[in-house]
């Protein structure tokens, strides 16, 4: 692990807007981003490009802009499948306003319980968090004393969130994740901190940490 004196900075980036909009879209649809989701993500890191390692999840609504940007600035890429986005069953591809006239009971139920309320054939929250703090980890010790992005989904943001404040997974849904927003990590000797959440941009304070 990283000396306190060298921390391992992890900048995480949300996804753009993917082609169909906002929807239940775990790991079990690979739709590609819309115009706006590349304009968002290319906003995001517009002028200010600190790494030295990029990892992605594997969906291309992820994958697609960081190759552009390894491409682009020189920076190696690295794809994670843990790094996917949760699977949500039987819900993937319709929107909220779906799920609610379709199953008011069920769709309430996983908001006040989502770990053990789970959408059918939805994947076990634990389950994914647990492959979500294997990952990041993973990225601490492979990348020690480097600044990393990473490129994935609000869910594994939250799962990054929740690994690092040590709170329990029934809270995930209540951290908002905008697309293409960034969030930020980082590992000295004494664990893990949370520097900033949900950003357009890095904030100009934190550019030169």
């Amino acid at each position: 692990m990283p000396s306190e004196k060298h921390a391992t900075i992890i900048d995480l980036l949300r996804h753009g807007e993917p082609q169909g909009g906002r929807r239940y879209r775990g790991h079990g649809i690979d739709d590609p981003l819309n115009e706006k989701g590349w304009v968002q993500m290319r906003a995001a890191v517009a002028g200010h490009c600190p790494w030295t390692q990029i990892v992605s999840s594997p969906l291309q609504r992820c994958q697609a802009f960081a190759r552009e940007l390894s491409r682009q600035q020189d920076i190696p890429l690295s794809v994670d499948e843990r790094l996917k986005e949760v699977g949500f069953g039987d819900w993937e591809g319709f929107t909220r306003a779906e799920i609610q006239a379709r199953d008011p009971a069920g769709y309430h139920a996983f908001y006040a319980d989502p770990v053990n309320c789970r959408p059918p054939g939805a994947e076990s929250l634990a389950a994914f968090f647990s492959r979500v703090s294997a990952a990041l980890e993973d990225i601490v010790s492979d990348f020690a004393g480097r600044q990393v992005l990473v490129v994935a989904h609000a869910g594994v943001i939250r799962g990054v969130i929740a690994h690092v404040l040590r709170t329990p997974a029934e809270t995930a849904y209540r951290v908002q994740v905008n697309n293409a927003a960034l969030s930020r990590v980082h590992h000295r000797g004494n664990g893990f901190e949370l520097d900033f959440h949900n950003c357009p941009t890095i904030p100009e304070s934190k550019m030169t940490d």
